[in-house]
């Protein structure tokens, strides 16, 4: 997840003001990793990040705080509601010709955000075959590590984090396992019998589209055409079936789906104030992390649908111009150390997802997984299940301006 919005706006000024290629910016960086290391000491970096949720604020700054220690890097983190933020900087300081020492040294990002930078040349790399904790990352399992909304990553971005969509439910108030709806269409059916008690995300936050894109997998007679890039013909024979079922859905939403709540946090504090009694979430660990936060009742528990639910990756990418890009290897390398994976994947910090393959790591580091707090409202590998290949980046894209259109006149 680049988390926040996806503005359809700013895409094209990205292919008006930038019309090289990546490959003609591709840089190889300094293959001593000792000479990244003492390079990086003194530097700032300034992570531009998604900060809408306050437990990942609080792992970013103590992962600034391991940077600064142990590295001398001191790490900044520029809170964005939005990646398109950063984008939109390093666009206008291409255009403008600042092709060195760039505001932006590190982005927060996935989807189509990454695949509009890395079209257009906008990042630095390759560069995870530099990182020396790059060995520990699962690139055969996690294939979403490597593939991010089915564009090969190519070393142009490191992953640090993986998600994958939940649902999040209050079991004080859907007492059986039968009661939890297990698909889009059960979902329906359940939200009829319970009016007013479901919501997603505004469609222009990410999992808000996510929402429509869980269903879509659902509803479309052909999933082949998800991992192809969107036209007009395609478009509109594969969500037919998900507009049908969503003008159903909307009347029977939270305030007759006339308002949305603006994020995830947000829905999540709906589900917290008991105004509504299913929340979807991109974290499986979401419901754990927030009881034992105090912020969720205890009562609250995790579902996933039945055929499966949508997994990604998030990643960390340096701009082509950044200023501290050896700060900003020296901080990815860090996000993959084993014992920060373990730190980010315990429900008592952000309870990610590692991006590790246990099968390369070490005994010792392994137990630091065997660790980790354990909570009922945790799935199990099996209740999870594999995760589902995000579709190309552009259908987020199609399917967020789609749902403005009919939605929001």
């Amino acid at each position: 997840m680049g988390m926040g919005r996806l503005w359809v706006r700013w895409f094209g000024a990205i292919v008006a003001l930038v019309c090289f290629s990546g490959a003609a910016l591709a840089q190889s960086p300094v293959a001593n990793w000792d000479q990244v290391v003492a390079k990086a000491r003194g530097q700032t970096v300034y992570w531009n990040a998604w900060a809408g949720d306050e437990k990942t604020n609080d792992f970013i700054a103590w992962a600034g705080e391991q940077a600064k220690a142990r590295f001398g890097v001191t790490v900044q983190h520029v809170r964005l509601k939005d990646t398109a933020e950063a984008v939109t900087r390093v666009v206008a300081e291409k255009a403008a010709g600042r092709n060195t020492d760039g505001s932006v040294d590190l982005i927060w990002i996935n989807g189509p955000n990454f695949l509009n930078m890395k079209q257009n040349g906008l990042l630095f790399g390759p560069v995870t075959q530099a990182l020396p904790n790059f060995q520990w990352v699962d690139t055969t399992n996690k294939r979403s590590n490597v593939i991010d909304f089915t564009t090969p990553v190519e070393g142009f971005a490191v992953p640090w984090r993986m998600a994958q969509i939940v649902f999040i439910y209050d079991s004080a108030r859907i007492r059986t396992p039968a009661e939890v709806p297990r698909s889009a269409a059960e979902l329906l059916t359940w939200a009829r019998a319970n009016p007013g008690r479901l919501t997603h995300p505004n469609v222009s936050n990410f999992l808000g589209a996510t929402f429509l894109k869980q269903a879509l997998y659902e509803l479309t007679p052909d999933l082949q055409v998800l991992q192809q890039p969107v036209n007009d013909a395609v478009f509109d024979r594969a969500t037919a079936l998900l507009w049908a079922w969503y003008d159903q859905l909307r009347p029977v939403l939270w305030r007759q789906g006339t308002q949305f709540p603006e994020n995830g946090p947000a829905q999540r504090q709906l589900l917290a104030d008991r105004e509504i009694d299913i929340a979807i979430s991109f974290n499986p660990s979401e419901a754990a992390v927030q009881i034992e936060a105090g912020v969720l009742p205890r009562s609250v528990r995790t579902f996933t649908f039945r055929k499966g639910s949508i997994g990604n990756t998030s990643f960390v990418a340096i701009p082509y111009n950044a200023k501290a890009k050896e700060g900003a290897m020296v901080l990815a390398n860090l996000l993959l150390e084993p014992a920060t994976q373990a730190r980010a994947q315990d429900i008592k910090n952000m309870g990610n997802l590692n991006v590790l393959d246990a099968n390369k790591l070490s005994s010792a580091d392994r137990a630091l997984f065997d660790r980790l707090t354990a909570s009922p409202a945790l799935l199990n590998a099996a209740e999870l299940g594999a995760p589902l290949l995000e579709p190309h980046a552009s259908w987020m894209t199609r399917i967020t301006a789609e749902w403005q259109r009919r939605y929001t006149r």
